[in-house]
């Protein structure tokens, strides 16, 4: 497969320009699939990329990451900063400026009001909201005046572009959620399958779990956008299937996260009908490690920090487990040049890359077995490690999805040769990712020893990001299992030090902290690396305006998207 290198933002924003149309919805249709299928259309309820990327085309932040990871507004008429006078000199405040005459899609006005309504539903303690870090340090978000929002931080941030801020922190409108606070959230089907916006398009029709049928919204800011009339987001299937329906039969317009085994998506790509379009961000494939005792007789206390895990809190038992693992097999077999060889959760931008962990690209069984043999665990007749009169023996999960149950395959093959036993469990990916509280399913609950699946972050300031490993983001009953730290590690020094991040300015004195934080993770028992991947996904030749940006949803310029003419 060949990459296609991402274009500069500034390059890649012109190419839009011919892509204008005289009248809205002139050019009838769009097809998405995203075979991971969405559950939810607000990404406060959910950690779900599929849940969070299918919510941006309705709801819009005040500003998103561009292409090239650089901010642009959105719902707001210009980025603050320090030099514009939107950011104050003490670093405690940033004012944003709503853009004249925007609209919800009902038709009323957007105000101030809806942003500071958005961090009351978000910061609500009974609540659960899945982007809570995004608030990280608010003390309070206030309307100065219909237009104007203020945002003020209890410590100074240098880098206070986290609130209402990239496709995970949209503004989300106060009439239609105001009854919905707290414990009430999910329980609003209307507003969370539905919800007003101010993006493109508006839901018509929502079926969980399969099909999201939308329409071109009529106080849309730009009359003459988006080109499209409706857009059906089917949900459903395999990546392959999904790769093929674009590909090959040309069913499908656009088809999101092609993690298909890279010979099989150059065959395909050679039909002639599409395109694989991808770009490198923060994408990486990983396998959590749980922090917690999963086991079903713990009952309503099963993964919880109530119940440490009787093996995997050891870190040399888990640094074992990684040393043991073939990365560079993963990345032929799954991902070609899609793939590299990672040690970090943060693998880019460059300056924010750790080296300190390189030590887990080079697989060394001899010393997997060495760390295993020092933590008492002495190998069976069976070939399986014991301890205690405890077998080593884990489950792991994973979505379902031919790549991923190859490389757990191929795990549970290199963990054989150090004494490890592996129950393999794969889940439907809409019910993995879509955090369905009422689930036992979901990668959030987490009821299994280890789990696979890939992450990344809005822009490329990690702050955020990070911040999901801070103790009080553990996945409980309390916060509806919507916390992002699914491992469930708790290390005061790590929240210390991430309070210090937010406070701190200046790109190298931050990256050097988050060097920091990302291998006290990498370093803790509770996450293995896997691969750095590009984002991949395909499109159809007569697709155009499509432009893969790795630093925000898939779907951010979907207004620009337009039918080529023949």
């Amino acid at each position: 497969m060949t990459l296609r290198h991402m274009l500069t933002g500034a390059a890649a924003l012109a190419l839009l320009a011919p892509a204008a149309h005289a009248e809205r919805g002139s050019d009838g249709q769009v097809n998405v699939l995203y075979w991971q299928a969405v559950s939810i259309m607000t990404p406060y309820l959910s950690s779900g990329t599929k849940d969070l990327e299918a919510a941006s085309l309705v709801l819009e932040p005040l500003a998103r990451f561009g292409p090239d990871g650089q901010l642009v507004p959105y719902l707001a008429e210009d980025i603050p900063t320090l030099e514009n006078g939107g950011i104050s000199e003490d670093l405690t405040t940033i004012t944003w400026k709503l853009k004249e005459g925007i609209l919800w899609s009902d038709g009323t006005p957007v105000t101030a009001d809806d942003a500071v309504f958005t961090w009351q539903y978000c910061t609500d303690p009974d609540g659960g909201c899945a982007q809570l870090p995004n608030f990280g340090d608010v003390a309070s978000v206030e309307a100065v005046d219909p237009q104007t929002i203020k945002v003020t931080f209890s410590v100074p941030k240098p880098y206070p572009y986290g609130p209402l801020v990239g496709a995970q922190s949209p503004l989300i409108q106060k009439a239609q959620f105001a009854n919905c606070l707290g414990v009430a959230a999910p329980t609003c089907t209307e507003a969370n399958t539905k919800p007003i916006g101010t993006g493109p398009f508006v839901v018509d029709d929502f079926k969980a779990n399969d099909v999201v049928v939308l329409s071109a919204n009529p106080n849309f800011r730009d009359p003459e956008k988006p080109a499209f009339a409706n857009m059906v987001l089917k949900g459903g299937g395999d990546a392959a299937s999904a790769a093929r329906s674009v590909l090959e039969t040309g069913e499908f317009d656009y088809a999101w996260n092609a993690q298909v085994e890279p010979e099989i998506l150059t065959a395909m790509e050679a039909a002639g009908k599409g395109k694989v379009v991808s770009a490198f961000g923060t994408l990486v494939e990983r396998i959590q490690v749980n922090q917690t005792d999963p086991d079903p007789a713990l009952g309503e206390e099963r993964s919880t920090v109530k119940h440490p895990h009787p093996i995997l809190t050891d870190e040399n038992v888990v640094k074992a487990l990684s040393l043991a693992i073939d990365r560079a097999i993963l990345i032929e077999t799954g991902y070609g040049a899609a793939g590299q060889m990672t040690c970090n959760l943060v693998p880019a931008p460059e300056y924010n890359a750790s080296t300190n962990n390189d030590w887990c690209k080079t697989r060394d069984v001899d010393q997997a077995n060495k760390l295993l043999d020092e933590a008492g665990w002495m190998m069976g007749s069976d070939g399986v490690r014991e301890k205690d009169g405890k077998r080593l023996s884990l489950l792991f999960q994973s979505s379902t999805n031919s790549v991923r149950q190859a490389a757990q395959a191929l795990i549970k093959q290199d963990w054989a040769q150090i004494g490890v036993e592996t129950e393999l469990r794969n889940i439907d990916g809409g019910v993995f990712f879509g955090g369905d509280p009422g689930s036992p399913d979901t990668f959030q609950k987490f009821f299994a020893d280890v789990e696979m699946y890939a992450n990344n972050f809005d822009g490329t300031d990690p702050e955020k990001y990070l911040g999901d490993w801070v103790c009080s983001q553990a996945p409980s009953i309390e916060n509806q299992w919507q916390g992002n730290n699914t491992s469930r590690m708790c290390n005061p020094d790590y929240d210390a030090l991430h309070a210090e991040l937010g406070k701190t300015a200046g790109q190298d004195a931050r990256a050097k902290i988050a060097i920091e934080l990302n291998d006290m993770i990498v370093n803790s028992p509770s996450f293995i690396p896997l691969v750095h991947r590009g984002r991949v996904s395909t499109k159809s030749n007569a697709l155009g305006g499509v432009i893969m940006n790795p630093w925000d949803s898939e779907l951010w310029n979907a207004a620009d998207w337009y039918r080529e003419k023949s």
